[in-house]
């Protein structure tokens, strides 16, 4: 088992951080109206209404519309023009090719005990999978965007989380006679939030994404814990809203 906290072995002189605003549940604005199609009266030439299902359906016959000619084709692209190929090098020194996290996460959560989560991290979503176990929280990450790690490097993280509760669980498994047996959560000292890697061999590059994610963990905490909050207070008004007024089929 491999037990790590802050000390980080690659410095940089520059911290992790996160990119870009959290998201917290605030819907996004609303799409533009699309503009209507409206035809004067005097082109409408001729009009049918029928009535169908309870609705009424209008055909209407009208004066021929000019419409713009359709774009031209544009140019086949010549992929060793020199002048493509330098403007590609720019964009990439501008910006550079993004890591990906894939993560599963399950937080453990008792009214006796701190969260703990267990993790599978997929660097680059490829090969094998390495397991630890954290004391952090990780569902306060769920809403991480993009982020840079110690070496400096963006970093994506895509992650699929849940929650157990094991107060709940245990009730509701003795309710029908079934056992319910946590798993062996690894005793953690106070403070900041470690982590201890139970299966896999890490790359340093990989520890560098885990320490990263801990270190983001703790300075953004209280920017972190109130994003989740109001995304959770954004999905129970939303389910609250969908109970009382639910959607009628169209």
């Amino acid at each position: 088992m491999v037990c790590c906290g802050w000390a980080f072995s690659l410095e940089t002189g520059s911290p992790p951080r996160i990119l870009g605003d959290i998201p917290d549940g605030t819907p996004p604005p609303p799409a533009p109206p699309k503009p209507e199609f409206i035809v004067p009266a005097e082109g409408i030439l001729e009009s049918e209404t029928h009535e169908q299902g309870g609705r009424e359906i209008t055909i209407q016959k009208i004066t021929p519309i000019d419409l713009p000619p359709p774009p031209e084709a544009p140019a086949p692209i010549a992929i060793n023009d020199p002048a493509l190929l330098k403007r590609i090098a720019a964009r990439r020194a501008k910006y550079p090719d993004r890591k990906l996290l894939l993560v599963g996460a399950t937080v453990y959560q008792s009214k006796d005990t701190p969260p703990r989560t267990l993790i599978q991290i997929w660097p680059q979503a490829e090969g094998k999978p390495i397991t630890f176990w954290s004391s952090a929280d990780f569902s306060l990450l769920s809403g991480l965007p993009s982020f840079t790690i110690a070496t400096g490097e963006t970093t994506s993280l895509m992650m699929t989380w849940s929650i157990t509760d094991i107060d709940h669980t245990n009730v509701l498994q003795r309710k029908y006679s079934r056992q319910f047996t946590p798993p062996n959560i690894p005793v953690f000292p106070s403070g900041n939030a470690t982590y201890i890697v139970t299966e896999g061999i890490p790359s340093e590059e990989t520890l560098v994404s885990i320490r990263s994610l801990h270190e983001i963990y703790h300075s953004e905490h209280d920017r972190l814990l109130a994003a989740y909050q109001s995304r959770e207070r954004a999905r129970l008004a939303q389910e609250a809203e969908l109970k009382a007024h639910p959607p009628q089929p169209k």
